[in-house]
């Protein structure tokens, strides 16, 4: 899962089709489920590379947008994303998630995101300072 600041454009463009098919027609934010620890589980293992590579390429697009003009730290997590993901692999950020879930059966309700940013952000940020 590499982060740099160098993508190739076809994953420039599937996230562009990604946002402009999740932001097309009347769909609301509220319309756009949130993937909790119940649809995870339920989950390929394709869905959950999905899942990853679409977050991944969001944080390279946000990455490339910002390019020259970041906003201040404390207004955006996308730096702190990069850098605590930065040496994860696909295989390695699903085992970590499907063994938290595994480990926190009444926690199904979490969202990924908030699991992946406590299991795998947080404590990547504490080891690649």
């Amino acid at each position: 899962m590499n982060l740099s600041l160098k993508f190739s454009w076809r994953a420039t463009l599937l996230a562009a089709c990604t946002v402009a098919a999740l932001a097309g027609g009347a769909a609301q934010a509220q319309d756009i489920p949130l993937i909790t620890g119940e649809h995870w589980t339920k989950s390929t293992e394709q869905n959950k590379k999905a899942y990853l590579v679409g977050m991944t390429n969001m944080l390279q697009v946000e990455i490339a947008y910002q390019a020259g003009t970041p906003p201040p730290e404390s207004q955006t997590v996308v730096p702190r994303f990069a850098k605590g993901l930065k040496g994860q692999t696909l295989d390695g950020a699903i085992a970590k998630v499907d063994a938290w879930y595994a480990k926190n059966p009444s926690r199904m309700q979490q969202t990924v995101v908030e699991t992946i940013w406590y299991e795998l952000v947080a404590p990547g940020l504490k080891q690649n300072k």
